[in-house]
């Protein structure tokens, strides 16, 4: 068996028509309060002044151009605003790629969403590339940054740290430059993981069921598949797929196989 690089691939970054799927980061404020020391506190609520927020958010549809990347912050735009604007591009999003965004993301959102008095937009499938990278590769870090940098696909774009924060909420205009130039470089290192990473996704969502192509690879939704052997358990047996545009792998029983053989000619 030959082995097949990514560059040997037809389409290695094709977008299925009818698949929307939505790259997001958000940045957040910190939680502000009072304490006596540095090392090994435990803050009670009673001396939290105020907690933090959603301060700006960066999105764009999956193969657009990063040009159209969509930012949003409490600063250019208003709180109300960016955050129905948020709520808006989940709501059409079938699926929502991000870095930990299970953990973080999502949920820092949905507080905001709850907290806006809004109703949950339309349920959509999370593609977590932090969960991926940590269940089929053992990265010496797995932080975005370092991930993104092994793959030789750019990195997190350079800052003066907590210093941004703190000028941002005091209302700094070019920190928030700085900040905005931040938030959509994460979005662009992000989108460049998930290219590297879709084949090795597991649980992707199928994106032939989108597609409305349910005979095709379920990570990028193309027909172009070759079969490649057969997969046995004790009691069935199913036919093994690897697409030639995005190298994924994919199965069915060996009944569904022929079928979809003498319907579209799969090789």
């Amino acid at each position: 068996m030959s082995v097949l690089r990514q560059e040997d691939l037809s389409q290695p970054r094709n977008v299925a028509p009818g698949f929307n799927a939505l790259v997001i980061d958000i940045e957040t404020g910190p939680n502000l309060g009072f304490v006596w020391g540095l090392w090994d506190q435990n803050v009670g609520l009673s001396q939290i002044e105020s907690t933090g927020s959603v301060l700006c958010f960066a999105a764009k549809w999956l193969g657009d151009p990063v040009s159209k990347t969509i930012f949003r912050s409490t600063f250019h735009d208003g709180e109300d605003v960016m955050i129905e604007e948020a709520w808006d591009l989940i709501d059409q999003a079938d699926a929502v790629i991000h870095y930990n965004g299970k953990a973080f993301d999502m949920k820092h959102l949905n507080r905001e969403f709850l907290l806006a008095g809004l109703t949950p937009p339309s349920p959509h499938k999370d593609i977590d590339l932090l969960l991926a990278a940590r269940s089929r590769f053992k990265f010496v870090s797995n932080k975005l940054d370092f991930v993104s940098q092994q793959l030789g696909v750019g990195s997190k774009v350079k800052h003066e740290g907590f210093e941004l924060w703190k000028k941002c909420l005091e209302g700094d205009t070019a920190a928030w430059q700085r900040m905005k130039k931040y938030n959509i470089g994460d979005i662009k290192i992000t989108e460049e993981v998930y290219w590297k990473l879709r084949p090795w996704i597991k649980n992707h969502p199928a994106v032939g069921m989108y597609t409305g192509e349910v005979h095709s690879c379920p990570n990028c939704g193309s027909d172009n598949l070759q079969r490649r052997g057969y997969y046995r358990t004790n009691a069935s047996e199913f036919q093994r797929y690897r697409c030639n545009d995005c190298g994924g792998w994919s199965r069915r029983s060996t009944k569904e196989a022929d079928m979809a053989t003498t319907t579209r000619g799969v090789t």
